[in-house]
């Protein structure tokens, strides 16, 4: 079986979770992405999320929250994605940047709009209580 080995920043605010939407697609996901060769966890998530939303975490502040799997989207059947999640505070201000059409503030309600591991996580969110 096909793995997908992605990094996620979750960002909550107000109870709500910072989610991205690249251009020509319709799906909300959590920002990040995957490692290049040789990276870290942490230096791939600080490259990826300055690369999407224009600001840099803060290397001291980056704790795992969770990792979670789910089947991957627009991918053969059976090709999971593998989502490792991790919190960090940042400076800068957000902002839609590179392949990123549109940044939004998420709550469980909004489910649906997201990517299949976005739903999983998103319920895992609202069972901790961190988000509405």
């Amino acid at each position: 079986m096909a793995e997908i080995d992605k990094l996620a920043w979750i960002y909550i605010k107000n109870k709500q979770l910072l989610a991205a939407r690249s251009k020509n697609k319709t799906t909300y996901y959590i920002p990040g992405g995957k490692r290049e060769p040789g990276e870290s966890d942490s230096e791939a998530l600080i490259r990826e999320i300055k690369e999407e939303l224009s600001v840099k975490l803060l290397p001291k502040t980056i704790q795992h929250m969770g990792t979670f799997s789910a089947q991957a989207d627009g991918k053969p059947e059976g090709t999971l994605v593998k989502m490792t999640c991790y919190l960090a505070e940042f400076t800068g201000k957000i902002q839609a940047d590179a392949e990123i059409e549109e940044i939004s503030w998420l709550n469980y309600k909004d489910k649906q709009k997201c990517s299949l591991v976005a739903q999983i996580i998103i319920d895992h969110l609202k069972s901790k209580g961190m988000i509405d």
